[in-house]
Protein backbone atom coordinates (compact mmCIF):
# COMPACT_ATOMS: atom_id res chain seq x y z
CA UNK A 1 0.00 0.00 0.00
CA UNK A 2 1.36 3.38 -1.01
CA UNK A 3 1.15 6.05 1.68
CA UNK A 4 1.01 9.73 0.86
CA UNK A 5 1.77 12.63 3.14
CA UNK A 6 -0.68 15.48 3.62
CA UNK A 7 0.05 18.47 1.43
CA UNK A 8 -1.50 21.81 0.56
CA UNK A 9 -3.24 21.88 -2.80
CA UNK A 10 -2.27 24.54 -5.35
CA UNK A 11 -4.75 27.38 -5.79
CA UNK A 12 -5.62 26.35 -9.35
CA UNK A 13 -6.64 22.87 -8.22
CA UNK A 14 -8.59 24.33 -5.30
CA UNK A 15 -10.55 26.47 -7.75
CA UNK A 16 -11.31 23.45 -9.92
CA UNK A 17 -12.56 21.51 -6.91
CA UNK A 18 -14.73 24.48 -5.94
CA UNK A 19 -16.00 24.64 -9.51
CA UNK A 20 -17.08 21.02 -9.22
CA UNK A 21 -19.30 21.97 -6.29
CA UNK A 22 -20.87 24.99 -7.98
CA UNK A 23 -20.60 24.31 -11.72
CA UNK A 24 -21.74 20.86 -12.78
CA UNK A 25 -22.85 21.75 -16.32
CA UNK A 26 -23.65 24.81 -18.47
CA UNK A 27 -26.98 25.22 -16.71
CA UNK A 28 -25.16 25.59 -13.38
CA UNK A 29 -23.00 28.40 -14.73
CA UNK A 30 -26.01 30.05 -16.35
CA UNK A 31 -27.97 29.91 -13.11
CA UNK A 32 -25.14 31.58 -11.18
CA UNK A 33 -24.73 34.34 -13.77
CA UNK A 34 -28.45 35.10 -13.98
CA UNK A 35 -28.69 35.20 -10.18
CA UNK A 36 -25.82 37.68 -10.14
CA UNK A 37 -27.68 39.83 -12.65
CA UNK A 38 -30.84 39.75 -10.55
CA UNK A 39 -28.90 40.65 -7.42
CA UNK A 40 -27.39 43.58 -9.34
CA UNK A 41 -30.86 45.08 -9.76
CA UNK A 42 -31.39 44.18 -13.42
CA UNK A 43 -34.77 44.95 -15.00
CA UNK A 44 -33.88 43.16 -18.24
CA UNK A 45 -31.64 40.12 -18.84
CA UNK A 46 -30.52 38.87 -22.25
CA UNK A 47 -29.03 35.37 -22.56
CA UNK A 48 -27.16 33.84 -25.50
CA UNK A 49 -26.36 30.13 -25.71
CA UNK A 50 -24.46 28.08 -28.26
CA UNK A 51 -24.56 24.28 -28.44
CA UNK A 52 -26.70 24.10 -25.35
CA UNK A 53 -24.19 26.22 -23.45
CA UNK A 54 -21.27 23.89 -24.15
CA UNK A 55 -19.63 26.41 -26.45
CA UNK A 56 -21.06 29.67 -25.10
CA UNK A 57 -23.07 31.02 -22.19
CA UNK A 58 -23.52 34.78 -22.21
CA UNK A 59 -25.59 36.84 -19.78
CA UNK A 60 -26.06 40.60 -20.24
CA UNK A 61 -27.99 42.78 -17.80
CA UNK A 62 -28.86 46.44 -17.25
CA UNK A 63 -28.22 46.37 -13.51
CA UNK A 64 -25.62 48.12 -11.41
CA UNK A 65 -22.28 47.83 -13.14
CA UNK A 66 -18.93 47.29 -11.47
CA UNK A 67 -15.83 49.43 -11.39
CA UNK A 68 -12.56 47.90 -12.64
CA UNK A 69 -11.39 47.33 -9.08
CA UNK A 70 -14.67 45.62 -8.14
CA UNK A 71 -14.43 43.42 -11.24
CA UNK A 72 -10.97 42.30 -10.17
CA UNK A 73 -12.18 41.61 -6.66
CA UNK A 74 -15.20 39.66 -7.92
CA UNK A 75 -12.81 37.11 -9.42
CA UNK A 76 -11.23 36.36 -6.07
CA UNK A 77 -12.56 33.51 -3.99
CA UNK A 78 -14.79 34.36 -1.04
CA UNK A 79 -15.27 37.96 -2.18
CA UNK A 80 -18.85 39.26 -2.31
CA UNK A 81 -21.00 42.36 -2.20
CA UNK A 82 -23.94 40.37 -0.88
CA UNK A 83 -22.95 39.93 2.74
CA UNK A 84 -22.63 43.28 4.54
CA UNK A 85 -21.28 41.72 7.75
CA UNK A 86 -20.34 38.31 9.14
CA UNK A 87 -23.92 37.09 9.64
CA UNK A 88 -24.16 34.50 6.88
CA UNK A 89 -27.68 33.60 7.99
CA UNK A 90 -28.80 37.09 6.90
CA UNK A 91 -28.07 36.50 3.21
CA UNK A 92 -31.13 37.77 1.33
CA UNK A 93 -29.65 37.67 -2.17
CA UNK A 94 -29.38 34.67 -4.49
CA UNK A 95 -25.74 33.97 -3.80
CA UNK A 96 -22.15 35.14 -3.82
CA UNK A 97 -20.74 36.65 -7.02
CA UNK A 98 -17.26 36.06 -5.63
CA UNK A 99 -17.96 32.35 -5.32
CA UNK A 100 -19.36 31.67 -8.77
CA UNK A 101 -17.08 33.75 -10.98
CA UNK A 102 -13.68 32.37 -9.89
CA UNK A 103 -15.06 28.83 -10.00
CA UNK A 104 -16.41 29.30 -13.52
CA UNK A 105 -13.24 31.12 -14.62
CA UNK A 106 -11.10 28.18 -13.51
CA UNK A 107 -12.78 25.79 -15.97
CA UNK A 108 -13.55 28.04 -18.96
CA UNK A 109 -12.56 31.19 -20.81
CA UNK A 110 -14.41 33.92 -18.92
CA UNK A 111 -14.88 37.47 -20.15
CA UNK A 112 -16.45 40.11 -17.91
CA UNK A 113 -17.47 43.48 -19.27
CA UNK A 114 -19.07 46.00 -16.95
CA UNK A 115 -19.89 49.67 -16.82
CA UNK A 116 -21.25 51.83 -14.04
CA UNK A 117 -23.62 54.63 -14.97
CA UNK A 118 -21.65 57.77 -15.70
CA UNK A 119 -18.38 55.87 -16.13
CA UNK A 120 -16.48 54.07 -18.87
CA UNK A 121 -16.73 50.33 -19.40
CA UNK A 122 -13.97 47.84 -18.60
CA UNK A 123 -13.22 44.26 -19.61
CA UNK A 124 -11.31 41.44 -17.91
CA UNK A 125 -10.54 38.07 -19.51
CA UNK A 126 -9.53 34.94 -17.59
CA UNK A 127 -8.58 31.75 -19.43
CA UNK A 128 -9.00 28.66 -17.24
CA UNK A 129 -7.81 30.48 -14.14
CA UNK A 130 -5.01 32.48 -15.79
CA UNK A 131 -5.36 36.23 -16.46
CA UNK A 132 -5.61 36.78 -20.24
CA UNK A 133 -5.93 40.54 -20.55
CA UNK A 134 -8.02 43.55 -19.64
CA UNK A 135 -8.89 46.92 -21.07
CA UNK A 136 -11.63 49.37 -22.04
CA UNK A 137 -14.96 48.00 -23.25
CA UNK A 138 -17.91 49.57 -25.07
CA UNK A 139 -21.26 48.56 -23.61
CA UNK A 140 -24.33 50.21 -22.05
CA UNK A 141 -24.53 50.48 -18.23
CA UNK A 142 -24.66 47.03 -16.72
CA UNK A 143 -22.64 43.84 -16.96
CA UNK A 144 -22.04 41.23 -19.64
CA UNK A 145 -20.39 37.88 -18.85
CA UNK A 146 -19.27 35.36 -21.48
CA UNK A 147 -18.35 31.77 -20.64
CA UNK A 148 -16.73 29.92 -23.53
CA UNK A 149 -15.51 26.33 -23.79
CA UNK A 150 -16.72 25.14 -20.40
CA UNK A 151 -14.55 22.21 -19.21
CA UNK A 152 -12.58 22.21 -22.50
CA UNK A 153 -9.35 21.73 -20.56
CA UNK A 154 -10.88 19.39 -17.99
CA UNK A 155 -11.62 16.29 -20.12
CA UNK A 156 -12.56 14.25 -17.06
CA UNK A 157 -15.51 16.60 -16.55
CA UNK A 158 -16.26 17.37 -20.19
CA UNK A 159 -16.87 13.74 -21.12
CA UNK A 160 -19.70 13.50 -18.59
CA UNK A 161 -21.63 16.38 -20.13
CA UNK A 162 -24.63 15.37 -22.20
CA UNK A 163 -25.64 16.27 -25.74
CA UNK A 164 -26.21 19.93 -26.70
CA UNK A 165 -29.94 19.25 -26.80
CA UNK A 166 -29.99 17.84 -23.26
CA UNK A 167 -27.77 20.61 -21.92
CA UNK A 168 -30.00 23.23 -23.53
CA UNK A 169 -33.05 21.67 -21.87
CA UNK A 170 -31.31 22.03 -18.49
CA UNK A 171 -30.42 25.66 -19.28
CA UNK A 172 -34.00 26.38 -20.32
CA UNK A 173 -35.30 24.91 -17.07
CA UNK A 174 -32.89 27.03 -15.02
CA UNK A 175 -33.97 30.21 -16.79
CA UNK A 176 -37.63 29.32 -16.46
CA UNK A 177 -37.35 28.89 -12.70
CA UNK A 178 -35.62 32.24 -12.25
CA UNK A 179 -38.04 33.98 -14.61
CA UNK A 180 -40.95 32.60 -12.59
CA UNK A 181 -39.38 33.92 -9.40
CA UNK A 182 -38.96 37.41 -10.85
CA UNK A 183 -41.92 38.46 -13.02
CA UNK A 184 -40.76 42.08 -12.60
CA UNK A 185 -37.72 41.34 -14.80
CA UNK A 186 -37.80 40.85 -18.59
CA UNK A 187 -35.98 37.79 -19.98
CA UNK A 188 -34.81 36.95 -23.49
CA UNK A 189 -32.96 33.77 -24.53
CA UNK A 190 -31.28 33.14 -27.89
CA UNK A 191 -30.01 29.65 -28.68
CA UNK A 192 -27.79 29.07 -31.69
CA UNK A 193 -28.92 32.38 -33.18
CA UNK A 194 -32.66 31.81 -32.74
CA UNK A 195 -34.96 33.44 -30.19
CA UNK A 196 -36.08 30.67 -27.84
CA UNK A 197 -37.77 32.68 -25.08
CA UNK A 198 -38.98 36.22 -24.60
CA UNK A 199 -41.09 37.44 -21.68
CA UNK A 200 -41.72 41.02 -20.68
CA UNK A 201 -42.27 42.36 -17.19
CA UNK A 202 -45.69 41.26 -15.98
CA UNK A 203 -47.78 40.18 -13.03
CA UNK A 204 -46.94 36.90 -11.33
CA UNK A 205 -50.04 35.00 -12.61
CA UNK A 206 -49.41 36.19 -16.18
CA UNK A 207 -45.75 35.11 -15.98
CA UNK A 208 -46.72 31.68 -14.66
CA UNK A 209 -49.25 31.16 -17.45
CA UNK A 210 -46.77 32.36 -20.10
CA UNK A 211 -43.97 30.04 -18.97
CA UNK A 212 -45.87 26.95 -17.85
CA UNK A 213 -49.09 26.58 -19.82
CA UNK A 214 -51.39 29.24 -21.29
CA UNK A 215 -54.28 27.00 -20.26
CA UNK A 216 -53.71 28.05 -16.67
CA UNK A 217 -55.48 31.30 -17.55
CA UNK A 218 -58.70 29.25 -17.61
CA UNK A 219 -57.80 26.21 -15.53
CA UNK A 220 -55.65 27.66 -12.75
CA UNK A 221 -56.33 28.59 -9.15
CA UNK A 222 -54.58 31.65 -7.75
CA UNK A 223 -53.34 31.64 -4.16
CA UNK A 224 -52.59 34.56 -1.87
CA UNK A 225 -52.64 33.73 1.83
CA UNK A 226 -50.77 34.67 4.96
CA UNK A 227 -50.39 33.36 8.47
CA UNK A 228 -48.33 35.03 11.16
CA UNK A 229 -45.06 35.90 9.41
CA UNK A 230 -45.48 33.35 6.63
CA UNK A 231 -47.02 33.94 3.20
CA UNK A 232 -48.02 31.59 0.40
CA UNK A 233 -48.78 32.79 -3.12
CA UNK A 234 -48.80 31.15 -6.52
CA UNK A 235 -50.91 29.19 -8.96
CA UNK A 236 -51.99 25.54 -9.06
CA UNK A 237 -54.00 23.78 -11.74
CA UNK A 238 -57.45 22.35 -11.31
CA UNK A 239 -57.43 18.58 -10.84
CA UNK A 240 -58.92 18.22 -14.32
CA UNK A 241 -55.93 20.08 -15.83
CA UNK A 242 -52.97 17.75 -15.31
CA UNK A 243 -49.92 16.23 -16.97
CA UNK A 244 -48.30 12.84 -17.31
CA UNK A 245 -45.05 14.16 -15.83
CA UNK A 246 -44.24 16.27 -12.77
CA UNK A 247 -42.02 18.56 -14.84
CA UNK A 248 -44.24 21.62 -14.43
CA UNK A 249 -44.01 21.97 -10.67
CA UNK A 250 -41.91 24.86 -9.42
CA UNK A 251 -41.30 25.76 -5.78
CA UNK A 252 -39.76 28.93 -4.42
CA UNK A 253 -38.74 30.06 -0.95
CA UNK A 254 -38.10 33.79 -0.60
CA UNK A 255 -38.05 33.99 -4.42
CA UNK A 256 -35.30 31.37 -4.59
CA UNK A 257 -35.97 28.27 -6.74
CA UNK A 258 -35.70 25.20 -4.52
CA UNK A 259 -36.38 21.49 -4.56
CA UNK A 260 -38.01 20.99 -1.18
CA UNK A 261 -39.34 17.56 -0.25
CA UNK A 262 -41.74 19.02 2.32
CA UNK A 263 -43.56 21.13 -0.25
CA UNK A 264 -43.36 18.50 -3.00
CA UNK A 265 -44.86 15.92 -0.67
CA UNK A 266 -47.61 18.27 0.43
CA UNK A 267 -48.50 19.08 -3.17
CA UNK A 268 -48.62 15.40 -4.05
CA UNK A 269 -50.86 14.68 -1.06
CA UNK A 270 -53.19 17.53 -2.00
CA UNK A 271 -54.14 15.85 -5.27
CA UNK A 272 -53.87 12.26 -4.07
CA UNK A 273 -57.63 11.58 -4.07
CA UNK A 274 -58.30 13.51 -7.28
CA UNK A 275 -55.63 12.32 -9.71
CA UNK A 276 -54.43 8.94 -10.87
CA UNK A 277 -50.97 8.03 -9.62
CA UNK A 278 -49.44 8.65 -13.03
CA UNK A 279 -50.95 12.14 -13.40
CA UNK A 280 -49.52 15.34 -11.93
CA UNK A 281 -50.76 18.90 -11.37
CA UNK A 282 -49.13 22.04 -12.68
CA UNK A 283 -48.00 24.35 -9.90
CA UNK A 284 -45.87 27.36 -9.05
CA UNK A 285 -45.84 27.98 -5.31
CA UNK A 286 -44.03 30.85 -3.60
CA UNK A 287 -43.37 30.74 0.15
CA UNK A 288 -42.17 33.89 1.90
CA UNK A 289 -40.48 33.19 5.23
CA UNK A 290 -38.51 35.54 7.51
CA UNK A 291 -34.79 35.11 6.97
CA UNK A 292 -34.24 33.83 10.51
CA UNK A 293 -36.77 31.04 9.94
CA UNK A 294 -35.01 29.36 7.03
CA UNK A 295 -31.45 28.20 6.31
CA UNK A 296 -30.47 28.61 2.65
CA UNK A 297 -26.87 27.46 3.13
CA UNK A 298 -27.45 23.71 3.40
CA UNK A 299 -26.48 23.04 -0.24
CA UNK A 300 -23.53 24.38 -2.29
CA UNK A 301 -25.84 25.47 -5.11
CA UNK A 302 -28.49 26.68 -2.65
CA UNK A 303 -31.20 24.52 -4.24
CA UNK A 304 -32.28 23.10 -0.88
CA UNK A 305 -33.45 24.86 2.26
CA UNK A 306 -34.15 23.92 5.85
CA UNK A 307 -37.08 25.45 7.71
CA UNK A 308 -36.79 26.13 11.43
CA UNK A 309 -40.49 25.23 11.84
CA UNK A 310 -41.60 23.09 8.89
CA UNK A 311 -44.98 22.45 10.52
CA UNK A 312 -45.78 26.15 10.43
CA UNK A 313 -44.93 26.33 6.74
CA UNK A 314 -47.21 23.38 6.06
CA UNK A 315 -49.89 24.92 8.27
CA UNK A 316 -50.82 27.72 5.92
CA UNK A 317 -54.53 27.61 4.98
CA UNK A 318 -56.91 29.46 2.78
CA UNK A 319 -58.90 30.57 5.82
CA UNK A 320 -55.97 32.36 7.43
CA UNK A 321 -55.29 35.07 4.92
CA UNK A 322 -56.89 37.67 2.75
CA UNK A 323 -58.42 36.31 -0.46
CA UNK A 324 -57.92 38.37 -3.58
CA UNK A 325 -60.56 39.10 -6.15
CA UNK A 326 -59.87 38.75 -9.82
CA UNK A 327 -57.80 41.68 -11.04
CA UNK A 328 -58.09 43.18 -14.52
CA UNK A 329 -55.65 41.61 -16.94
CA UNK A 330 -54.68 38.67 -14.74
CA UNK A 331 -57.17 36.25 -16.24
CA UNK A 332 -56.57 33.92 -13.28
CA UNK A 333 -59.49 33.08 -11.03
CA UNK A 334 -58.62 33.19 -7.36
CA UNK A 335 -60.27 30.64 -5.17
CA UNK A 336 -62.09 31.34 -1.98
CA UNK A 337 -63.31 29.03 0.76
CA UNK A 338 -66.54 28.51 -1.22
CA UNK A 339 -64.81 27.45 -4.44
CA UNK A 340 -65.02 23.63 -4.61
CA UNK A 341 -61.76 23.10 -6.56
CA UNK A 342 -59.93 25.08 -3.89
CA UNK A 343 -60.65 22.43 -1.28
CA UNK A 344 -57.52 20.59 -2.40
CA UNK A 345 -55.49 23.35 -0.77
CA UNK A 346 -57.03 22.49 2.60
CA UNK A 347 -55.21 19.18 2.24
CA UNK A 348 -52.05 20.87 1.02
CA UNK A 349 -51.84 23.19 4.03
CA UNK A 350 -54.04 21.77 6.79
CA UNK A 351 -54.96 24.20 9.56
CA UNK A 352 -53.74 23.56 13.08
CA UNK A 353 -56.17 26.03 14.64
CA UNK A 354 -59.23 28.09 13.87
CA UNK A 355 -59.08 30.60 11.03
CA UNK A 356 -59.41 34.33 11.23
CA UNK A 357 -62.40 34.60 8.95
Amino acid sequence: MVTMSIRRLPSGLIDRIAAGEVVERPASALKELVENALDAGASSIAIRLSAGGLDLVEVADDGYGMSPSEMTLSLERHATSKLPDDRIEDVSSFGFRGEALPSIASVSRLTIESRERGADGWKIVVDHGAPAGEGPAALPPGTRVRVEGLFDKVPARRKFLRSPRAEYAACSDAVKRLALARPDVAFAVDHDGRRALSVQRSSAPARVAALLDPGLERHGIGIDHARDRLMLTGVVSLPTFNRGMADQQFLFVNRRPVKDRLLVGALRAAYRDMLARDRHPIAALFVEVPGDEVDINVHPAKTEVRFRDPTAVRGLTEREGSSRRRRPGEGMSVSSTTNPPFRCLRQLFPSRSGGRG
